[in-house]
């Protein structure tokens, strides 16, 4: 939980509340990535998930040093918003009966998350240019250009694989 007696009365205060919030979804994320992995039935799914995973661990690594340099409290924190996704994919995984299926819904509940941090991290990115924060700036842009490298595999991989193995799982007839 944030504390809402905090004030945000700069963009520089703003820019830490916001990494804060990273650093939770993040870690929250590379707590769950691995079930998710082992739960992909599609190898190549698995991959990607994998190398998001060593991706994400990389994200918090340049987080905490970006919060070490900034002084800034992560006590208890949970990011609401991650936690939605999270709860949203958990409940939808949880009614596919079906490997195929279940690897769709898999690969789409990451892809939202992925959308989430993308947007996150470039505007961290902004925030950081406008305060002449040039260190911070490029971390939060690899970051965003880790994600955007990531959506465009899982992309790839829901047409050309997921989505089509899906559209026809065995066992069920259309």
């Amino acid at each position: 939980m944030t504390n809402n007696t905090e004030t945000i009365t700069t963009l520089h205060n703003l820019l830490d509340y916001d990494a804060r919030n990273f650093m939770s979804a993040e870690v929250q994320l590379k707590n769950l990535l691995p079930e998710w992995i082992s739960m992909a039935g599609s190898l190549k799914l698995k991959n990607v998930l994998q190398k998001y995973h060593d991706m994400v661990e990389e994200h918090i690594q340049k987080l905490e040093q970006f919060v070490s340099e900034e002084k800034i409290g992560l006590v208890g924190l949970k990011n609401r918003i991650m936690n939605a996704y999270i709860e949203e994919a958990k409940e939808k995984l949880s009614s596919c009966t079906d490997a195929a299926i279940k690897d769709a819904c898999l690969l789409a509940s990451i892809q939202g998350i992925n959308h989430f941090k993308i947007s996150t991290y470039g505007t961290a990115t902004a925030f950081a240019n406008a305060l002449g924060m040039e260190k911070a700036s490029i971390a939060f842009h690899e970051a965003e250009i880790n994600e955007k490298k990531i959506d465009d595999r899982l992309s790839q991989l829901a047409e050309h694989e997921v989505n089509i193995d899906a559209k026809a799982p065995i066992g069920i007839n259309r």
